[in-house]
């Protein structure tokens, strides 16, 4: 292989790694997520373990995965959520972002959910 190609390698693949960095998440036990009963007037925190099924008022709700950023860069947390309701109508089902709560939370006529925190 001579200079030329190996160089040419070279810059491609820092290029890449440069462009593309690797992103480090740490895998927590608990979603934290604020849920606000609309009906009644209040808000309630709630810690939800992972892959567990929590019953709160009229909501069932389980944690597939809660991720935290990498200590060292700014904390954010990622939570996949599964939210169904006393008849089993699932009414949410993806991830909530910490920093973009507006992003993609729960906004239900009765219940609003964000998540809070990874624990």
């Amino acid at each position: 292989m001579n200079i030329s190609k190996m160089l040419c390698l070279f810059v491609l693949s820092f290029g890449f790694f440069y462009i593309f960095p690797g992103f480090a998440y740490v895998d927590q036990g608990n979603a934290v997520v604020r849920i606000m009963d609309k009906a009644a007037g209040k808000t309630q925190i709630v810690s939800l373990p992972v892959n567990k099924t929590v019953h709160y008022d009229g909501l069932t709700l389980i944690t597939r995965s809660c991720k935290q950023t990498d200590p060292f860069d700014a904390e954010n947390y990622f939570a996949f959520l599964e939210i169904y309701t006393k008849s089993d109508n699932r009414i949410f089902s993806g991830w909530m972002n910490r920093n973009e709560p507006g992003q993609n939370p729960l906004q239900n006529d009765v219940y609003d959910v964000w998540l809070e925190k990874c624990e």
